[in-house]
């Protein structure tokens, strides 16, 4: 298979391949040759990731493959993260975190590569936070988004939870709620009153998107 002449299509399919060696040589050469490293982030890598998320939704490669996906990304990213212009990346904030009682965290590294890659800053909270410790972050980060994940029934309920303490704390108003995990669904995200529900990281992006033009 010959890989496009663009230096950017072919970082993005360096990326599909998982391949980090390839994805940071071709990084050096789009620097090289004048390309800005935001374009070759967002059209490259970017666009890479994008495309592991639509096959990973589509459910034509797992999760063990779009880990070295990301892997690949982040071998592009470490090196052209040094040559964006101040401030001309970031396209906003998203806070993330898994709610506590849970460590399952896959799901949420898989969304944070994939918000990353579309250009958003990220504060990781991890796995295991506690209802307060998400208040604290949206108090104290002024981030627009705020995304909670779980993978398990019994800890589901506890991202109710940390809307009502947002509300009683009056930080609501100012922080749009997304939710994932797998046995979460769209009705059991309004029923708690999160603005969006994501069944997978590609459709996690493009909520993130759509949640940040609307705040």
């Amino acid at each position: 298979m010959n890989l496009p002449d663009n230096l950017c299509a072919q970082l993005a399919a360096a990326v599909v391949a998982m391949k980090p060696g390839r994805v940071a040589e071709l990084a050096r050469q789009a620097l090289a040759q004048g390309i800005p490293a935001e374009e070759a982030i967002t059209n490259g890598l970017a666009a890479g990731m994008r495309r592991m998320g639509e096959r990973y939704a589509a459910k034509e490669c797992f999760v063990p493959e779009v880990l070295l996906a990301s892997k690949a990304m982040y071998a592009g990213f470490d090196i052209l993260k040094e040559h964006v212009a101040e401030g001309g990346r970031s396209r906003g904030k998203v806070i993330l975190g898994v709610v506590q009682g849970d460590i399952h965290d896959i799901g949420k590294n898989i969304v944070k590569v994939m918000v990353q890659a579309a250009g958003f800053e990220v504060l990781d909270l991890g796995r295991n936070v506690s209802l307060p410790d998400f208040v604290k972050a949206v108090g104290t980060s002024e981030a627009p988004v705020l995304g909670m994940s779980s993978l398990m029934t019994t800890t589901m309920p506890r991202m109710g939870k940390v809307i009502e303490m947002l509300d009683k704390e009056g930080l609501r108003p100012q922080v749009k709620v997304i939710v994932g995990g797998a046995p979460l669904t769209a009705e059991f995200a309004r029923r708690i009153g999160a603005d969006a529900y994501a069944p997978d990281a590609h459709s996690a992006v493009l909520q993130v998107e759509r949640l940040i033009r609307a705040s």
